[in-house]
């Protein structure tokens, strides 16, 4: 069967899965953790994605997360690219990380923002990777600590779903205590994980119950809403191609001349083995460039320069340094 477009537009609320490949374990230990939640911390400061919940499990996470400056497929390709490059490298294994490609559900805000907030974070419970809420309230590898204030993560978005539990931080903290704390015997709920009616109508009740209405209500399994927020979505988000893995683009050639032409470089330094401080800065931001933003193979750089592929990925690594003066500029160089 065909795999559906995704659907995507500045502002969209996704929730979206990631899982190993045959269930291997993306996260061994916390330095994967780390080195993950840290990628999703740049994200979230760049201003690609809001980031309102998430959770680390030992072959999958969720992220509950608003698109922003940067679609989507870019800003998780940039994502698993560059953490999958990173865990092979530290764990000395080659292939693939992730099944597939990763899952995505545009959400309607009301009613299920909070609703989601709450099933994300009780996953670790659910799947006993921690005990009780007392050790999730203080868990670092879940979106729920910061909430409670127990563990500070400045970039995920804490005040919009505070601001919904109470007017001071110390009454909304309680609140929201409380309401995670109610979710606990709702297990696993049918909406969050059916598709087509089943996700958009609610559950296997609501499904019933429009079998005997009409007209028939709109449905998409790639949507969790009612009926007129399906039909709207479907309407106005442009829909994403389903390759949605690294794609042409930019060839290297283009690339390489927009960036000798913007840092001042010669294009013959930049892409030979001239070591001054220009040519190097610049081969490094032209790896991080084609690494994690066109979410291109480092190996593929590395025999076009002549160059080993760690040489590649610890030189994409450096060039995310040099990264932020050149933001607005990025965009171009990838078209």
């Amino acid at each position: 069967m065909p795999r559906l477009a995704r659907l995507d537009a500045p502002g969209t609320l996704h929730h979206v899965m990631v899982r190993g490949i045959e269930r291997t374990q993306i996260f061994r230990d916390d330095t994967d953790r780390a080195d993950f939640v840290a990628r999703v911390a740049g994200l979230a400061e760049a201003g690609a994605l809001t980031i309102y919940a998430w959770a680390l499990l030992p072959n999958h996470a969720h992220l509950l997360v608003r698109t922003g400056t940067r679609p989507l497929a870019r800003a998780m390709r940039s994502l698993l690219t560059g953490y999958a490059g990173a865990f092979n490298r530290r764990h000395k294994r080659t292939g693939h990380l992730f099944q597939n490609r990763y899952k995505s559900i545009v959400v309607e805000e009301e009613p299920y923002l909070l609703e989601l907030v709450r099933y994300l974070h009780l996953n670790p419970l659910r799947a006993k990777v921690v005990p009780d809420l007392r050790r999730l309230a203080r868990s670092p590898w879940t979106g729920h600590s910061a909430l409670l204030g127990t563990v500070p993560r400045p970039w995920q978005d804490t005040q919009t779903i505070l601001a919904q539990f109470g007017p001071t931080p110390a009454r909304a903290r309680r609140a929201y205590r409380a309401f995670v704390a109610a979710g606990v015997p709702q297990g696993r709920r049918p909406e969050f994980q059916g598709g087509g009616l089943i996700r958009s109508l609610g559950g296997w009740q609501a499904v019933a119950a429009q079998r005997r209405a009409s007209p028939p209500v709109t449905a998409d399994a790639r949507i969790l809403g009612a009926g007129p927020f399906v039909e709207a979505v479907l309407r106005q988000a442009p829909a994403v191609p389903p390759a949605d893995l690294p794609r042409a683009g930019v060839s290297l050639a283009a690339l390489a001349a927009r960036l000798a032409a913007a840092l001042g470089v010669p294009q013959p330094a930049l892409l030979g083995p001239t070591q001054t401080r220009a040519a190097v800065t610049a081969r490094q931001l032209l790896a991080y460039v084609w690494v994690e933003h066109l979410g291109r193979r480092a190996s593929d750089l590395a025999r076009a320069l002549g160059q080993t592929r760690g040489n590649v990925s610890t030189a994409a690594r450096r060039g995310a340094g040099h990264a932020a003066r050149w933001q607005t500029e990025l965009p171009k160089w990838c078209r």
